[in-house]
């Protein structure tokens, strides 16, 4: 009888579908890119905020010529240091701290901009350098600013891709729920990565063989989490819950969905790691970085539209599988 039961409810929501729909639904409503768009010409255009003069004033000539001391007596040849250094000198002096405003798992999607110190378009951009107290309220203040643009950016695109019979969810709302998330996913973040890198590094020092295997299964292990933790604001854009509902319902919807629900996530990674690539071709001195900005944003935010309408129409069909596995009411 469960058998008859089942075999009416439509086969699950197909990814090559959900993907579809999503840039159906993008390209009807194309100023839904907008928010990336201006985020990606900020970083690109835009003012850099760095911080290699306060680094330099930490770590002076003493410190660099102890650092040196060390490396040599470690059997570390001259040129090997001087290329190190080099790449040190490289990295500090490309940071910029209003990359912050790119926040995870809630936030504008964004291009790995104004990593290139060579000049753009317009010119040579203007240079802040910030001190100590800068970079301490930079870290508060571009984060909660990225939370609040992520939120704008996800209520937007839930409104349009998979709309709410109960009505969108209210800014207020909004923002509330995205801090706690990202409060809740850093924290999170913080716990476990030195717990997962410390096994690694224990492991590598023992046997790479059996590093290699361990991280092999915790790869597998930890679709467990990132299903979760991806399709975690889903519940508050889609269904209107709050952060405490939506995780509990993340992982409700993870564990009947987990297969399916995995390769979607492993895709949308993918192709937005794949195009990353190509849109990176360009010099950020060229006008054609501006095509690639513009391809960024409309596919980053196609595939953040996907992600919805998969999770409200696989949500259903789980709801129609539960409901098709009740036991039928006797007749009185």
């Amino acid at each position: 009888m469960e058998a008859t039961r089942l075999e009416n409810v439509p086969p699950p929501p197909g990814i090559i579908n959900s993907i579809r729909a999503g840039f159906d639904t993008i390209a009807s409503h194309i100023t839904a890119i907008l928010m990336p768009l201006a985020l990606n010409l900020f970083f690109w255009l835009g003012p850099r905020l760095r911080v290699d003069d306060f680094f330099y004033k930490i770590f002076d000539d003493t410190m660099k010529a102890d650092l040196i001391s060390r490396l040599q007596s470690q059997g570390i040849s001259a040129l090997e240091i001087q290329n190190q250094l080099q790449e040190i000198d490289a990295y500090i002096s490309s940071i910029n701290l209003f990359w912050m405003l790119r926040t995870l798992p809630i936030g504008i999607s964004s291009l790995p901009l104004s990593r290139e110190l060579s000049p753009t378009p317009l010119g040579e951009p203007l240079v802040w350098q910030a001190n100590g107290w800068v970079i301490f309220l930079a870290f508060f203040a571009l984060n909660f600013i990225g939370w609040v643009g992520g939120a704008i950016y996800f209520r937007t695109v839930s409104k349009i891709a998979a709309p709410n019979e109960q009505g969108a969810v209210s800014w207020f709302k909004a923002i509330l729920q995205t801090v706690l998330i990202s409060i809740f996913c850093t924290m999170l973040f913080l716990t476990l990565s030195p717990v997962f890198f410390g096994v690694l590094v224990v492991l590598a020092a023992q046997n790479v063989i059996v590093a290699s295997l361990t991280l092999l299964l915790l790869s597998f292990v930890s679709m467990w989490l990132i299903v979760p933790i991806f399709f975690l604001p889903h519940g508050v854009f889609v269904k209107n819950q709050n952060a405490f509902q939506a995780l509990g319902g993340s992982i409700f919807f993870t564990r009947y969905t987990l297969p399916n629900s995995s390769l979607f996530v492993l895709t949308v990674f993918m192709l937005a790691y794949g195009l990353n690539l190509l849109w990176s071709v360009p010099s950020e001195t060229s006008w054609l970085t501006l095509l690639a900005i513009f391809g960024h944003s409309f596919v980053t935010t196609a595939l953040l539209a996907a992600s919805f309408i998969y999770y409200r129409d696989m949500s259903a069909w789980v709801q129609a599988i539960l409901e098709k596995r009740k036991p039928p009411v006797a007749q009185a």
